[in-house]
């Protein structure tokens, strides 16, 4: 599913250097695949994990697989760019799909549902179908359930493995896509059954389920006459009432507990098989690549499948032969021929209406959201020209040009410095980069857009 490329591209002032093959990931060929089932991206905040995850998942679906896409994050630009009114814990169909001519000859479409984790219904759903309606109401009611299953820690990312354990076992997809959290804690569900034995084993659990293994009165007499200090202390440490919850939580759950760890033991190697593909997801800055390269490393380190890098909002330019610094030469040889004011020529080049978002003069901030940074507002709601604002000269224009060509070639410089780094330290790795879009993707034609960039 990669392919070596033996040659990179540099500025013309460099010379050609000799380089280490750098492996591409072929992002079609993983989701063509019908041996990959899961695949699951994860990465920092703010890096298009959710648009990648999304963008895939209809790519898979136009190329005839059916795929369901489960969000853990909380933001809503999941369903509105797939065209839904709200995502909740069950699939939800998304209509539009369009086919694709794959390279076999054969055409889609597939089918593309979408979902967003609900960790407590999803707790709720657990209980009631592991336990009996008169057990599953004691707990669903329990003050200290309904806590614990609303935000205790740690319980999102158990959550997220029980939905994804029960997506697989209905058997019902092709494939699935995971959208984890956005932060280095999207790879604590890797830790979910090591993190559940501990807390089912520990000393407090013990504790607290004794009376119910001795049973009845015996269980009861047994623990005010053997444990009467403990509990004293638990009850002013936590409250007596709060500790009377859990007990009675603990009690209840007692019959479940060994299938939490059984199933929890089950996602984890079903994540370290081979129809799993973990992507790393990224934007070519360095703080955002310094967090992929723990993900890489703690992917490896757990034996999970790692498909490759997904490098988002590259940018580029359609006159990289042209130089920063032969860019800044030209300006200052037309400023010091004193026919021109530098902020006039800037300030007009940004104000005018042919400089949109996908011209390689705009000058993109390294951490926004969008792509491309806008135009300011203009200052008169009528539109009409200020006619003591003279048009700026040909040589102004070219000047504000040449220095915001220079800019984009300076920020194209450290994306490829900071890539070059990352690849350095990590020549095993895949990476699909993605060309920058204009603006935000809102719809189903910009994940269309983004699915292109990610095969390119």
């Amino acid at each position: 599913m990669t392919r070596d490329r033996t040659t990179r591209d540099h500025s013309p002032q460099e010379p050609a250097r000799p380089l280490a093959p750098e492996r591409t990931l072929d992002v079609d060929a993983l989701i063509d695949d019908p041996k990959t089932r899961i695949v699951v991206c994860c990465g920092s905040g703010g890096v298009g994990k959710t648009t990648t995850a999304a963008a895939i998942g209809l790519r898979a679906a136009e190329r005839g697989r059916k795929v369901v896409v489960l969000t853990i994050d909380p933001a809503r630009r999941l369903a509105q760019s797939m065209g839904i009114d709200s995502l909740d814990n069950v699939p939800r169909r998304v209509k539009s799909i369009e086919p694709v001519e794959t390279g076999d000859g054969s055409e889609g479409p597939g089918e593309l549902y979408a979902m967003m984790l609900d960790m407590k219904r999803t707790f709720d759903e657990i209980v009631e179908a592991h336990t009996d309606k008169e057990r599953a109401k004691a707990i669903l009611n329990n003050p200290f359930y309904q806590s614990l299953s609303a935000g205790f820690a740690g319980t999102q990312e158990y959550m997220a493995m029980e939905k994804l354990g029960q997506l697989r076992s209905r058997d019902e997809w092709d494939l699935i896509i995971v959208d984890t959290p956005p932060s280095r804690s999207a790879l604590d569900f890797l830790d979910a059954p090591k993190r559940l034995g501990s807390f089912l084993d520990g000393k407090l659990i013990r504790l607290l389920m004794a009376p119910a293994k001795v049973g009845g009165r015996a269980g009861m007499k047994f623990l005010n006459a053997g444990m009467s200090m403990m509990t004293g202390a638990l009850g002013k440490l936590l409250g007596g009432q709060l500790l009377r919850d859990v007990q009675m939580f603990v009690t209840a759950m007692d019959s479940m507990f060994g299938g939490f760890r059984t199933r929890a033991d089950a996602t984890y190697r079903l994540l370290q098989a081979p129809g799993t593909a973990f992507l790393v997801v990224a934007s070519p800055e360095r703080d955002a690549l310094r967090e992929a390269a723990y993900f890489v490393e703690r992917l490896a380190a757990d034996d999970m499948p790692l498909a490759g890098l997904v490098l988002n909002r590259v940018h580029g330019s359609g006159a990289a032969q042209l130089s920063a610094e032969r860019a800044l030469a030209a300006a200052e040889n037309l400023e010091e021929s004193g026919i021109v004011d530098q902020e006039d020529g800037k300030v007009a080049v940004r104000n005018s209406p042919e400089n949109d978002a996908t011209s390689e003069i705009s000058a993109p901030s390294d951490s926004a959201n969008s792509a491309n940074s806008t135009a300011p507002e203009d200052p008169d709601p009528s539109g009409d020209p200020d006619p003591s604002v003279e048009d700026p000269s040909v040589e102004q224009l070219t000047v504000g040009l040449l220095r915001l060509h220079a800019e984009r070639m300076q920020l194209l410089d450290r994306e490829r410095r900071t890539r070059d780094r990352f690849t350095a330290l990590h020549p095993e790795v895949a990476v699909a980069e993605v060309a920058a879009l204009p603006g935000d993707v809102h719809d189903l034609a910009g994940l269309r857009a983004v699915g292109d960039r990610l095969a390119g």
